[in-house]
């Protein structure tokens, strides 16, 4: 497996190594050795599968508050996505700057967000799913969201039109927000 660092702390790009022949191809897709090599030490309680039936579909900001923050492990399994990781860490010099990254079921990349960010993923073709592994189990008590249209983390989403949820479309901007981080 590759790592690649991203500009903001502890959020990574993993590669997995795939191997091809005529019946197909595998790959490990997760390994606590893998994962502890690039310092990845969580320890995934729950798996969750999200399928997005048209191009232009966005979830998120979503996060949860301590002390229910969750790390995640993110990977497309059809289609396409631009996956995004929002630093939400009041005394982290990234504040409020994300980074995003293409998930594609072809390029088979994963993208790691330790807690204390947010999430949000734009779903690029119709038909796409992700699954991603959190390393803390859903608590609705401390499940957050803040506004994908927050001028201070002023996101280009570049999507034309986007289909987004009435809890999205309603949340909070950053600054009136409650986040713990």
């Amino acid at each position: 497996m590759e790592c690649e660092k991203t500009c903001l702390e502890g959020v990574l790009i993993l590669t997995p190594r795939t191997f091809y022949d005529e019946r197909g191809w595998f790959m490990e897709s997760y390994s606590t050795r893998n994962l502890s090599a690039f310092g990845i030490q969580c320890a995934f309680v729950q798996d969750n599968h999200i399928a997005s039936v048209q191009k232009g579909v966005l979830r998120g900001i979503h996060f949860q508050n301590y002390p229910h923050a969750q790390a995640k492990l993110v990977r497309c399994t059809r289609g396409r996505v631009r996956d995004y990781a929002i630093d939400l860490r009041k005394q982290s010099p990234t504040y409020r700057q994300f980074v995003s990254v293409e998930l594609t079921a072809e390029n088979k990349k994963q993208l790691f967000l330790p807690q204390g960010f947010g999430h949000a993923v734009l779903s690029l073709t119709d038909d796409s799913e992700i699954e991603y592994r959190v390393d803390n189990l859903y608590s609705p008590e401390h499940d957050r969201t803040i506004s994908y249209l927050d001028p201070e983390l002023d996101i280009p989403w570049g999507a034309n039109r986007m289909i987004v949820s009435e809890k999205d479309r309603n949340a909070p901007l950053l600054r009136d927000s409650d986040c713990n981080f």
